[in-house]
Parts: structure tokens; sequence; C-alpha cells
């Protein structure tokens, strides 16, 4: 890539594409092509198709992607497996009909094995099952995996793979029906510290920001409450699903954007193939290689944000895989290694989600 080349950020408006975007315009890039949802839709080929015939990027990054945690990977499980799938046959297709010059394809740690050995190498994938609730997610990402390695051997193409670690930064989800573990615990705990001490202004300008089922600050106090108490948040306490004994691994989004960028002009397909034997498993683990107890994590938070309340788990909800704590050393060799450790990021993000809202 050099600066005038004409760059394709799928899904520029999300977590990982707002970090990518952000980072390429700080390195100097400036020939963008962008298109929200509603210009474009990903999931409709005949869109898709007529959109890579107009425009002819010539690089492109496919952050975009149907994602959610835990609960709404569990429930929504055909929407995750079909819109993924959809969104990534038509954009890696699309870019091989109009002879992009190369693609970097956003898929996700949760493709390895519920089992797999601690921490997980790229070797692993496909070695034995995967963890129950992700399952649809997992399969498209490991089908976008298989179709960019396949297109590569077929058609010559330049596409690589890459997965990245739990993430979590600006522009992040803090929806508590669908977010992710970290957004989801900021915020629940920023509400029960605002419960807590009585701070209803800021109580309402968070859900005047981001309406919970419908209802924002302009509720009655106790219809407040009463959703709250729903998703485990009181005046005295924070429930949070699970035990807090599984250890997860999170990278801080703009660091995962970093990392992408230094592939995409550094890396090329032929530099992650073997000398001899099969060509598979040619995707690139991006993480911190360290990780952190669910509970560990919730008493950083609390700690950022001031909470003196109770914060409790409940077992009855679904943990998860117990550990997920990907091996970089692939990445570190190509010359790539991440710097902000969890502490800093929950006090970067946390200083994010207040100022948002105001």
């Amino acid at each position: 890539m050099n600066k005038e080349s004409k760059i394709f950020v799928a899904g520029h408006r999300g977590l990982v594409g707002s970090a990518i975007l952000k980072n390429l315009k700080e390195k100097g890039y400036h020939h963008f092509v962008l298109k929200t949802h509603t210009e474009l839709d990903l999931t409709d080929q005949t869109a898709v198709n007529r959109f890579f015939a107009e425009e002819k990027p010539e690089y492109v990054f496919l952050s975009a992607a149907h994602v959610g945690g835990i609960m709404a990977n569990n429930k929504y499980r055909g929407d995750f497996i079909y819109q993924n799938l959809m969104i990534q046959n038509n954009v890696i297709h699309a870019s091989y009909v109009n002879n992009i010059k190369k693609l970097l394809f956003l898929g996700s740690t949760c493709i390895y094995p519920r089992e797999a050995p601690q921490p997980m190498v790229e070797s692993s994938l496909l070695t034995s099952p995967l963890e129950y609730t992700n399952e649809p997610y997992a399969i498209a990402k490991i089908a976008g995996i298989k179709m960019c390695e396949s297109y590569n051997l077929q058609y010559g193409t330049n596409y690589i793979a890459v997965m990245p670690t739990n993430l979590y930064g600006p522009n992040d989800n803090f929806n508590l029906e669908t977010s992710h573990v970290l957004p989801a615990m900021i915020r629940k705990i920023h509400l029960a510290h605002c419960l807590k001490s009585g701070n209803w202004d800021a109580l309402r300008t968070d859900l005047s920001a981001r309406p919970v089922e419908s209802v924002d600050g302009k509720a009655k106090e106790k219809t407040i409450c009463d959703l709250l108490l729903k998703y485990g948040i009181t005046d005295q306490h924070v429930e949070l699903w699970g035990t807090g004994k599984p250890l997860r691994e999170f990278l801080w989004s703009e660091e995962m954007a970093d990392a992408c960028v230094f592939i995409m002009q550094n890396v090329n397909f032929k530099d992650l193939c073997p000398a001899e034997g099969e060509i598979r498993n040619t995707h690139i683990n991006i993480g911190t290689g360290k990780d952190i107890s669910i509970k560990e994590t919730a008493t950083l938070v609390q700690e950022i944000v001031g909470y003196n309340g109770k914060i409790l788990f409940n077992p009855d909800k679904p943990d998860g895989t117990l550990r997920k704590l990907t091996d970089v050393t692939k990445l570190n060799r190509l010359g790539w290694h991440h710097c902000i450790d969890i502490r800093e990021g929950i006090e970067r993000l946390y200083n994010w989600y207040t100022h948002i809202q105001k």
C-alpha cells in the first residue's frame, strides 16, 4: 500500500473498523471509499458486486461483521451464521472478481476448539469441538479463513486472515443485551455506581445516550429501577454472569488496528506458507499473550469507576470457554508487539464512555 492507494474499510463505524480507519489516517493514508450499512448492505450480493465494479478499491480491510456477547451468540444463532457468511462470501468473492491487490479478513479467536491447549496456536484450528454458545459465529469465521486460503491457492490472490483476541476500545458496543463482556461490565458497574450514589443526572444521561429496551433517561425512577434490576443492577450490588473464574485476554482495539495495518503493509500470503507440505493455518493470531480472570477484571473496573457496592456472580449463567489465550509467537516474529496493559486500557475506555455521553 502507498499513501495514494484506494482503500475500502468494510465496517468503518464499528469497534474494529473505526480503529483501523483512524490508524490508517494517522499514517498518512487518505484515499478511502467508505459506506455505512444503510448505503451498502454487505449481505446483498448484487449490491456488493455493483459497489466493487464501480469503485474498484485496491485494498480491502474486511472488518464488517455481525457480532455480540455470549447471550446474543447463543440466542440469535441463525443470525450469526447467516449474516457473517453472507458478508464474507460477498466481499471476498467480489474482491477476487475485481482484482483487488490485497485483502485482510478479520476473524476471532472463538474459532479455536473449546478444549484447545493454552495458549492457542494457529495449528489448533479444527482439531476438536468448538464452544457451543458461539459455534455458529465461529463456523462462519472459520469459513472465512478457508475461503481466503483457498482463493490464494487456486487464484493466486493475496488474502490474509487475522484472528484478534477479545477487543475493547472506542466505539465499542455497550448494549446490555448484545455487548461483549468488558463493555457490558463497565456499563453495569457505572450504572450501579450512579444508582448507589444517587446520581440520577448521570444515570439519566447514560440511558438517554443508550436506551435499554426503549427505556431512556426520561422514564420514571421506578421504571428505570425495575429495568436495571432485570440486568442485575441494584443500589447495593451488580450481578454478572457465570462464576468469574474464566480467564480472558483483552486487547485495546487501537493496538489491534496497528497490528492489522502493519500486516497489510509488510506481510504477504507467501510469507505465511511452509517451504513444503500442506498449506493450512496461515492465519495470524493478534493478541497480548496475557490473560486475566473475569473476577479480577471486574475488580479492576470497580476500582476505576469508584464503585463501592458488591459484585456478585451468578453461577447458573454460562461461563463460556474457561480459558482463551492466544499464542502470539507468529505475530511477534513478524515484527509486531502490543504495549497497552489492561488497567490502562480500561481507564481509557471508561474515560471515553463517560465523555462521549456529555
